[in-house]
């Protein structure tokens, strides 16, 4: 891999005290101890990432993209980051493609990317995320309290058209297991960091930052578009404690996938749009000022995919030069799944710079 510039974002630093002058300081030199800058990436199938991996080397090789993807490749290969890992449950290594779903790519390709060249220090991308998982239900913050009873009986009752057996303790039993997966996996990758990545043996470890992609299974029903934006809150003050990190920089994707492209706007009322404006109303808490960012991903949209999408079954050919899903998973576009995790990159240092 050829050398880099980076900034200067060393351990010889507390980051979420720097100033700015110092964070757009650059320089070369290696601290005397390197510390493992871990960076927590969690939600759902988008923050899984489902961006096929033969339309990224097809697009590499596409004259129309192989400049945007020039960044991400030495010479005719995919680079490995020989300062950036990640670990994604059975997968772990250095950060290239196909860190998403199984033969795809995800958000984590750009944010590493952006991150990994800020610091000095390695970098290590931790990922918690199921595809179809609520922060209403399965996300459910331990200080959120469990839903009603009305509405665990009506949970209940649903599981029961399928399973007659369900009991209302395994219905309780299913609000936060998401959350406490997530805080469970992140412990494992630490404690296990020498043995999964042989290069940060011996380095000790800090949660730097944690990035938030998720929000479309919440749009249903009543209960969780209306009390998004109150479990949030609840989520980030919760996995701030479990972490250990009373201030730790919280960047949230605010949720698009309300539209093939950014033009578009979510229905006024709808769930969807509750969603993001709960999220999004993350950047007007009193006590997360300076701490939390969260940003609109819709406005990020690949424009080439969502020019063909409207006719992807009778153009095909030219739909699997730009795109591999459909609009909720963003449309399987791995320029827009870059973008966002371009942004989620910059916005989490725009925090640490604060």
């Amino acid at each position: 891999m050829p050398p880099r510039t980076k900034m200067l974002l060393t351990s010889a630093f507390r980051l979420p005290t720097l100033c700015l002058v110092a964070c757009l300081a650059w320089g070369s030199s290696a601290a005397a101890e390197k510390t493992v800058r871990v960076f927590v990436l969690a939600g759902q199938s988008n923050m899984e990432g489902k961006a096929r991996n033969w339309l990224l080397e097809s697009q590499a090789k596409d004259e129309r993209f192989s400049d945007y993807w020039a960044a991400y490749r030495t010479g005719d290969t995919w680079t490995e980051r020989d300062d950036v890992f990640v670990a994604f449950f059975d997968r772990h290594g250095p950060l290239t493609i196909g860190y998403g779903s199984r033969n795809c790519t995800g958000p984590e390709l750009a944010f590493g990317r952006v991150i990994g060249d800020a610091f000095e220090d390695p970098v290590l991308l931790i990922k918690t995320a199921w595809g179809g998982h609520s922060l209403f239900k399965n996300f459910r913050p331990p200080s959120a309290g469990l839903p009603s009873e009305q509405e665990l009986e009506a949970d209940l009752h649903k599981v029961q058209k399928k399973r007659p057996d369900a009991t209302i303790e395994e219905i309780k039993a299913a609000y936060g297991e998401s959350y406490r997966m997530m805080v469970a996996e992140v412990k494992r990758v630490l404690a296990d960091k020498g043995g999964l990545f042989p290069q940060l043996a011996g380095l000790k470890s800090e949660i730097t930052g944690f990035f938030w992609f998720q929000g479309f299974n919440d749009q249903f029903g009543d209960s969780a578009p209306r009390s998004y934006g109150a479990n949030m809150k609840h989520f980030i003050e919760d996995v701030r404690r479990d972490f250990g990190a009373p201030a730790m920089p919280f960047v949230i994707a605010g949720i698009g996938t309300f539209g093939a492209d950014g033009r578009r706007q979510p229905k006024e009322g709808s769930g969807i749009a509750k969603v993001l404006e709960g999220q999004l109303a993350m950047n007007s808490e009193r006590e997360f000022k300076g701490t939390v960012k969260a940003f609109e991903t819709a406005p990020l949209y690949d424009e080439e995919a969502a020019k063909v999408f409207p006719r992807w079954k009778e153009d095909a050919e030219e739909w699997r030069r730009v795109g591999s899903d459909l609009p909720y998973h963003y449309l399987g576009s791995g320029i827009w799944y870059s973008r966002i995790g371009t942004a989620a990159g910059e916005a989490m240092l725009e925090l640490l710079a604060r």
